[in-house]
């Protein structure tokens, strides 16, 4: 067993370790604070926070409906939900310009009445990530949900708290783990997103262009001293928050 988990040990470091012997130490600097680079960074921070937001926001409501709720097609609705976390980004992206697209269902009468138009905006590259990211925030509150011991929310309304205070006071520091847990994954899965994003929103640099789409443009036309650069400012933000999660948890 330890042998090959050593193995799995190896798998995971050695990528990583490729990154960091090959990085432009001499020149990072410089690479990092480029005005590409800025813009892809600073765009991706922007639209993960927020659609880490909306998962809470919309998200925390479903997980504690499909959690709570009994009602026709409620299994129906679970694999509706979950269904972005295995179709192929690519796809997500079809499907989000088929909805709201300049063309879409939706999209068109929005454009037609208000003259606003998600594709190839910065709100665009938010809602493609908040539909492949959301779900995992969902899934992982939905299963707070069921597993905390409803027997403390029976016992807190027995002595007379209303259902605020109960919800505040007991509901919530039961599920904070589960929370903290599913906003971190749903963050992660949009700093990462690339299918769904060049799909529905493009690739314009200041715009639309995260760091991935970036990382991916400065590799195929052999600027690889950015890519790697940026993929070392992804790999230590993504550990950074993981690391520090978890340890919060722990103490927790």
């Amino acid at each position: 067993m330890a042998g090959l988990a050593g193995l799995s040990v190896l798998f995971f470091l050695l990528p990583l370790a490729g990154l960091v012997i090959r990085a432009p130490w001499g020149s990072m600097a410089s690479v990092i604070t480029s005005k590409s680079s800025l813009d892809a960074l600073g765009l991706t921070l922007v639209a993960s926070l927020a659609t880490t937001a909306l998962a809470l926001a919309f998200g925390f409501p479903l997980a504690w409906l499909l959690a709570r709720g009994r009602f026709p097609g409620q299994t129906s609705l679970r694999g509706l939900t979950t269904l972005p976390m295995v179709l192929p980004p690519v796809v997500g992206g079809i499907a989000l310009l088929m909805a709201y697209g300049r063309r879409g269902m939706i999209g068109a009468p929005l454009y037609h009445a208000t003259g606003l138009s998600l594709p190839f905006t910065t709100p665009g590259v938010i809602v493609a990530e908040s539909f492949v990211a959301m779900p995992f925030f969902v899934i992982t509150v939905e299963s707070g949900l069921r597993t905390m011991d409803t027997r403390l929310e029976d016992a807190a309304r027995s002595l007379g708290a209303s259902r605020w205070t109960v919800f505040r006071r007991v509901t919530l520091p039961l599920i904070a783990p589960s929370m903290i847990a599913g906003a971190v994954l749903a963050w992660s899965r949009a700093v990462g997103e690339f299918g769904a994003t060049i799909t529905f929103a493009g690739n314009l640099p200041g715009v639309t262009q995260t760091a991935p789409l970036a990382i991916y443009i400065s590799q195929t036309t052999n600027h690889l001293d950015e890519a790697i650069a940026l993929s070392l400012v992804l790999v230590a933000v993504s550990l950074a928050v993981m690391l520090g999660t978890r340890s919060r948890r722990r103490a927790g």
